[in-house]
């Protein structure tokens, strides 16, 4: 293949001397594949997906139709002339031709549109392979659709043909299959067998009871010589030819009759639809069906199938077919190949409609199955789930996956400890309409390629979402990023100079980033979002200490022997053993949330005035959480000890007045002081020490504390410093904790948010 930095495309098929050139903006972006096209089946001039590329049409009475509304762009004053940016259409282009003056279409003109994934060929089949084989398992499952009988309709819709034909090609289209016909031929499996015959008697050799009674009784006969010693034994006369069974190697066996059964099987498909084809002018689809048709003839051209007959009866159980090195791969083959004949995805829409090979969405598809691997080795995934995305429809049987239609499967994840819930989502909708507590995004609707969503087994989703016990972790399939992993490695402003140029271009790679960000933010209850592409390094970033909230990427390639699956199902691992922790700062932090947010807030909970800034040693004075205690001294020597001592004291014990050690009193903060005849107090004292000590009427006497009557609970306290709460009063009488009456000496306490409030003006 020959980057050109112009092509001139021969159009005399549709009139003399008529030609179209095409020039790249960017050079090595245009290919001449004269040679090698036709071995990948595609165009001979070929672009690059994301260029821009201009083109010119011979004579003004031509111009190019735009297939996709935005892929040929016309110059506004000569429409001969033009753009061609395929964007992200990645496949053969097949743009019409029309005639200016009638609007007729008078011909097509075929482009290859590659992509900038080097081996996004070899990707494209594994992919469609790995897609098919999943499928044929679904439906061989017990509980599947396999028992519905459907006839393939071949006089059905073009595209729903040719997807068939897609499937089927990436079955039997690959070096697996060639091998495994390779192997058949290099080491058939053979028997023994009796060729029954006649034979010149001068010739035998061990003569069987058959034999012997033919030389005696046998007609066509010949005297024996007189010297010859039968003579002895009375044998005058012998026959010329006698009954033989010789036994001899045949390849003729029924294993070997299968496989050229199945080979002829799936020749008679292709020729089915290469003749289909022809008759509606599908040129891809009649192109690749050529392709498979040579191939296969040539594999039933070879001389081992010209020893072997039709079969009379397919015996699959045969342990030559399960279980022999090329054998077995053929009969896999044939048994995902009646399925997959019938099988209809509308989903393969997206990935190869109109002869593009969307590789970005067949990534996308491809990682579902992927992770359903995964999720099914890791979690018990409901089999009815799995069997409801083969559903038997008037037409077939049709895959229940696409873009944009949620695919959810349910699972547990059982431990000793725990069993938590999960629920598998492909392409789950996250509303931005419903306000919170309930589910979604709280700015506008988001919608992940793949989410997993765990919560507590015995609580519905819907609990589990109003009481923030729910966790989403969320990944999105990026088929097209590139060097990824080093926006994600750093910040560097050279990095971010050159993602503007890119952009520019159409190219952005650090979007994929903010997206995440995007989920993890917006969607509530969400604890990581991740990258999946086709790269080489993966990476993981956490929000705080543990393995979520989170964000980062993981490398996962269309490859058969290093997937890179293993660090993903690491990952996932990690995920449920945090799960297992009761005691994780993601279960606290939930905890959290759902106490502050689980009712709205409203007027009393404002609070503006001056109080200590909540840093350093004050970090914890939120004033909602501290606690002030409300403290009656009945004299003034009382109040002297008070303030001598920095203790104040409440009665212990079962004597009225005692104070109730609740968790607002035990971390009180704050001690404001109070006396009969007080309308309102100032007196406000800091609680220092780690709670209340009990002191016993003894250890009070020795402290000089004025006619002690029994056992107290004692604060320790120091004169408040924060100049915020100088020359203030409050009406301790309003706080709803407050009893009149005798009650009024009686000990309670007050949120300083609540003291705040009815602060003396």
């Amino acid at each position: 293949m020959k980057s050109a930095d112009s092509v001139r495309i021969n159009l005399d098929f549709i009139e003399k001397d008529l030609f179209l050139t095409i020039e790249p903006r960017k050079p090595g972006t245009l290919f001449d594949a004269k040679g090698s096209f036709e071995e990948n089946n595609e165009a001979r001039f070929q672009l690059v997906e994301g260029c821009y590329y201009d083109y010119e049409v011979s004579d003004e009475s031509y111009i190019l139709k735009d297939p996709f509304d935005s892929i040929v762009r016309e110059h506004k004053r000569r429409p001969n002339l033009g753009t061609i940016a395929p964007n992200i259409y990645v496949g053969t282009l097949e743009i019409p031709i029309l005639d200016k003056l009638s609007g007729n279409k008078v011909d097509v003109i075929s482009l290859e549109v590659q992509s900038v994934k080097s081996g996004y060929r070899d990707d494209y089949r594994d992919m469609l392979a790995f897609i098919t084989e999943k499928c044929t398992d679904l439906l061989l499952k017990a509980n599947s659709p396999v028992a519905h009988n459907f006839e393939v309709d071949h006089e059905q819709d073009s595209h729903t043909l040719y997807q068939r034909f897609a499937f089927i090609k990436s079955v039997i289209h690959t070096s697996e299959f060639a091998e495994a016909i390779h192997r058949v031929v290099k080491m058939p499996v053979t028997q023994w067998i009796e060729i029954h015959g006649t034979k010149d008697i001068r010739n035998a050799r061990r003569l069987s009871n058959k034999s012997l009674k033919e030389v005696l009784r046998s007609r066509n006969r010949r005297a024996v010589p007189e010297k010859n010693r039968l003579r002895d034994l009375g044998i005058k006369s012998l026959p010329e030819r006698i009954y033989s069974a010789q036994k001899i190697d045949s390849v003729d066996t029924p294993e070997n009759r299968f496989i050229k059964h199945a080979l002829e099987t799936f020749l008679k498909f292709c020729l089915d639809i290469n003749q289909i084809a022809l008759e509606r002018e599908h040129r891809k689809l009649l192109n690749e069906s050529s392709q498979l048709i040579h191939e296969l003839e040539n594999q039933l051209q070879h001389s081992f199938f010209t020893e072997i007959s039709n079969p009379t009866l397919l015996k699959l159980n045969s342990p030559v077919l399960q279980r022999k090195e090329g054998y077995r791969e053929v009969l896999r083959v044939w048994l995902m190949f009646d399925l997959a004949a019938k099988l209809v995805w509308a989903g393969g829409e997206d990935v190869y409609g109109a002869g593009k090979r969307d590789i970005a969405t067949l990534y996308e598809y491809w990682l579902f199955f992927k992770l359903l691997d995964l999720f099914e080795e890791v979690f018990d995934i409901h089999p009815k789930d799995i069997d409801d995305l083969i559903q038997p429809t008037s037409d077939g049987l049709s895959l229940q996956i696409k873009q944009g239609k949620s695919t959810p499967l349910e699972g547990v994840f059982k431990t000793g400890s725990r069993t938590l819930n999960i629920r598998f989502n492909y392409n789950r909708s996250f509303s931005g309409k419903k306000e919170y507590p309930k589910p979604g995004s709280w700015t506008t609707t988001l919608r992940p390629d793949y989410t997993v969503s765990f919560w507590p087994q015995g609580i519905t989703e819907e609990d589990a979402e109003r009481q923030e016990l729910i966790v989403h972790i969320h990944f999105d399939a990026k088929y097209k990023v590139a060097n990824f992993i080093s926006y994600l490695d750093g910040s560097v402003d050279a990095k971010l100079d050159e993602e503007k140029k890119e952009h520019r271009k159409g190219i952005y790679k650090n979007a994929d980033l903010l997206k995440m960000h995007a989920y993890k933010d917006a969607i509530r209850r969400t604890g990581g979002a991740y990258v999946l592409y086709p790269g080489a390094k993966g990476i993981k970033k956490t929000g705080f200490h543990e393995i979520i909230p989170g964000l980062g990427a993981f490398p996962v390639r269309p490859s058969k022997t290093d997937s890179g699956m293993g660090e993903l199902k690491t990952f996932i691992l990690e995920i449920t053993e945090h799960f297992l922790n009761r005691a994780s700062q993601r279960e606290k932090a939930a905890f959290q949330s759902f106490d502050i947010y689980r009712t709205p807030p409203n007027e009393d909970d404002t609070l503006k005035e001056a109080l200590p800034e909540a840093y350093r040693d004050n970090r914890s004075l939120l004033p909602d959480y501290t606690s002030v205690l409300i403290g009656y001294y009945r004299s003034d020597l009382q109040y002297q000890w008070i303030r001598q001592n920095q203790l104040y004291n409440f009665r212990a014990g079962i004597r009225r007045g005692s104070v109730i050690l609740d968790k607002e009193t035990v971390s009180a903060k704050y001690l404001l002081l109070h006396t009969k005849g007080d309308a309102y107090s100032g007196d406000l004292w800091k609680i220092v020490g780690r709670g209340p000590k009990y002191f016993s009427k003894e250890d009070m006497r020795k402290k000089g504390y004025p006619g002690p009557k029994g056992g107290y609970l004692v604060f320790s306290i120091e004169p408040v410093s924060d100049s915020a709460f100088e020359n203030l009063e409050w009406d301790f009488k309003s706080l709803k904790n407050y009893s009149s009456g005798r009650s009024s000496a009686l000990p309670f306490t007050a949120s300083l948010t609540e003291l705040m409030h009815n602060k003396v003006e």
